[in-house]
């Protein structure tokens, strides 16, 4: 079975053998087996922690597949305001409820709850339903290996 052991930064020179499609999820997990394009069983052993990145390259542990990793399309909310007041009283919002939050200066994203979809619309935001590629922040004690 393929092991992947090694976590590398994004590197668009790199000879990639395949690519692996998940979502933010499944970005956090360290133990996982999953299939390769061929049919082929291999399996995540990264260190504990490790959060995977759109583009981040996976290593095997006999140093020969190199497999980049892809931001997986997945259901969100994307979140606008009028004015960057009103986004950043959502992010505080959200915050306190520890949602996973995808954050930029122009918009929050966030996987989707209709109940937080109510909150945020009763803040007066457009909260638009998306199948986009999610990527949430790691957090303040969160680290990445």
């Amino acid at each position: 079975m393929l092991s992947l052991t090694q976590r590398l930064p994004a590197n668009p020179d790199a000879a990639v053998s395949f690519t692996l499609s998940l979502t933010a999820e499944e970005r956090t997990r360290s133990r996982h087996r999953y299939l390769a394009p061929d049919g082929q069983a291999m399996y995540l052993r990264l260190p504990r922690g490790t959060v995977l990145r759109d583009r981040d390259l996976l290593l095997s542990d006999s140093g020969d597949i190199v497999v980049c990793v892809q931001a997986k399309p997945e259901p969100v909310l994307t979140v606008t305001a009028k004015t960057p007041l009103a986004l950043l009283k959502a992010a505080y919002h959200l915050g306190n409820r520890h949602v996973a939050l995808e954050i930029t200066t122009t918009y929050l994203r966030l996987s989707p709850d209709p109940v937080l979809k109510t909150m945020l619309e009763q803040m007066d935001l457009e909260v638009k339903e998306e199948v986009v590629p999610f990527q949430p922040e790691v957090g303040a004690y969160g680290h990445q290996h």
